[in-house]
Formats: C-alpha cells, sequence, structure tokens
C-alpha cells in the first residue's frame, strides 16, 4: 500500500491512478489517511462481496449452535411493546 499527501496526489494524479491499478493508494491531508484509491476491479470485487448471501449449509454445526444461544440483551425489552409488522 502506497501513503501519500492529498498535495502530492494533485500533482502527479497521472502516476498514482497507475499505481492503484495494482495497489491501494492512501491518500492523507493533514497527516491523517482520508481516502483510498483501488482498481475499478478490485472495487467490484469488494462490492461482489458485501453482496453475497450466506446459506445453512455456509454455517457449521457449532455456528448454528452460537447463534441459538444468543439472547436480546435487557435493553430491548423497551421495545417489546412497538407494533408488529404484518
Amino acid at each position: 500500500m502506497i501513503r501519500i499527501s492529498a498535495a502530492e496526489f494533485r500533482r502527479n494524479i497521472g502516476r498514482y491512478q497507475d499505481m492503484a491499478l495494482t495497489q491501494p493508494v492512501v491518500v492523507a491531508r493533514n497527516g491523517r489517511e482520508r481516502t483510498v484509491m483501488i482498481s475499478v476491479e478490485e472495487y467490484h470485487r469488494l462490492k461482489r462481496r458485501d453482496r453475497r448471501a450466506m446459506g445453512l449449509e455456509d454455517f457449521t454445526g457449532e455456528d448454528i449452535a452460537a447463534l441459538e444461544e444468543i439472547r436480546a440483551p435487557q435493553a430491548a425489552k423497551a421495545f417489546d411493546s412497538e407494533p408488529k409488522s404484518s
């Protein structure tokens, strides 16, 4: 990953666009990381991954057992009186 200042990015935008095709380019402003430039292929790969739905076959028995043990926190009881959607 490459880290550069916003001023450096502005001076050499084409260079960093080319570099972002093979590795992320982090642009910092006032010493703080603000944005990351990545290739469009990487962006689309990440978006596909975000939208992946898992089926029951993706969970192990241990995963399912852990989910069955989960209980809502006490604070959630305050919402029990809210109307149910149809």
